[in-house]
């Protein structure tokens, strides 16, 4: 009788702790991101590229149960700092992501991984946090900041373009943009400019790029300002005159609509497409074009590589905060990219391949980002080697 009643107990135990594990808390996933401004659109195509990834495992990441809890930081370095204070202090949250702008990254991130908390990056790669101030705590999905700039100066250089004039906003990123273009431009740079995060107004860089007369402009300019430059480089005159090479973020599926045909020709590098040609990007395709009914662009495939590589972190601690045991499981990058080949360099910076696209017409004569070759294979970053992790 004493046995059959142990045994009774020992199931009735095991039953409960099953119904406890089942209905468990969902975890938090903290993320900062933009949705307002004229960056707002890069912070909205993370937010539902995430969301999409949840929705698709019936509200969970790699098996286990998330609240993604998502706050606006506005572009505005102070906020976003703000609001991870809150996140980590009031809320609790282990897991961060969602930071479109570098210089919102930099004021953020270092809070975030030295409070012990685990930040994987949807797009915001600056160089500093990828060599000496790298941290086991912070993982990149996206690229490192330098390297989609080298692509492109990869491009320009098998393009044969020799004299080349650039520029980028003032701040970390933009900086990290003009320095990975010149690493593997192999011609002469005839003329360098930095422009403002918020400026609307380039003429006095149009008339400056006319005067310079070069063979090719590289330009840095993410969301709003970006179709701004654009649409004004048309005013111009230089569209059909100075050919332009650029890396993704500064022409991406929006921008194309906006600007229309003052963006057929452009020559652009990015490690995604929505053409790539593999079952992880074809699914991501066809469940983006369902749920949302708009074209994807690049953050919208980083939000959800970013939700993946989530997924197979908290499959691997079977849903456990163990920061630690987060950072060695994500490190295996268990997850397929929608991107196709991806794994995670030394100083958890994406190693991947750059592709050369083209804006160009299709068959219904409606513009389109065309994929026409391969820039780069299996291409790291330059700051790896100063990681010591």
């Amino acid at each position: 009788m004493k046995a059959r009643g142990l045994l009774f107990g020992l199931a009735t135990s095991l039953l409960m702790s099953a119904a406890a594990f089942a209905q468990q808390a969902p975890v938090k996933i903290g993320m900062i991101t933009t949705l307002s401004g004229p960056g707002g659109y890069l912070g909205q195509d993370i937010r539902d590229a995430f969301k999409l990834a949840i929705e698709m495992e019936g509200g969970k990441l790699g098996g286990v149960p998330v609240e993604l809890v998502v706050e606006d930081d506005g572009l505005k370095p102070g906020q976003g700092k703000q609001i991870a204070e809150r996140m980590l202090k009031t809320d609790g949250i282990k897991i961060f992501t969602g930071i479109v702008f570098s210089n919102v990254a930099g004021a953020t991130v270092p809070d975030i991984v030295d409070a012990g908390a685990l930040y994987v990056s949807p797009n915001a790669a600056p160089s500093n946090l990828a060599g000496k101030e790298c941290n086991a705590n912070y993982f990149v999905v996206s690229w490192q900041n330098d390297s989609l700039h080298e692509s492109a100066g990869q491009n320009a250089t098998n393009l044969g373009y020799k004299r080349a004039f650039i520029l980028a906003p003032n701040y970390q990123a933009g900086k990290d943009a003009l320095s990975g273009f010149k690493r593997y431009f192999k011609g002469d740079v005839v003329g360098e400019l930095y422009t403002r995060l918020d400026q609307t107004d380039f003429a006095a860089e149009m008339a400056q790029i006319r005067s310079a007369n070069p063979d090719v402009v590289f330009q840095f300019h993410p969301g709003g300002i970006g179709i701004a430059f654009l649409r004004q480089y048309q005013q111009a005159g230089l569209l059909g005159k100075i050919p332009m090479v650029v890396a993704a973020p500064s022409l991406d599926a929006v921008t194309l609509a906006a600007v229309g045909d003052a963006a057929l020709g452009l020559n652009v590098s990015s490690h995604w497409n929505s053409d790539l040609d593999n079952p992880a990007n074809k699914a991501f395709m066809a469940a983006w074009t369902k749920a949302y009914n708009r074209p994807a662009t690049y953050y919208s495939s980083q939000g959800y590589d970013a939700a993946l590589a989530i997924a197979s972190a908290l499959k691997g601690t079977s849903g456990k905060l163990d920061v630690p045991a987060l950072d060695k499981a994500l490190a295996k990058a268990d997850f397929q990219s929608v991107r196709g080949a991806f794994k995670f360099g030394p100083n958890q910076h994406p190693i991947q391949d750059w592709y050369a696209l083209k804006v160009e017409k299709d068959g219904e004569g409606k513009l389109a980002l065309k994929t026409v070759g391969k820039v780069l294979t299996n291409h790291g970053d330059a700051y790896a080697a100063q990681c010591k992790l």
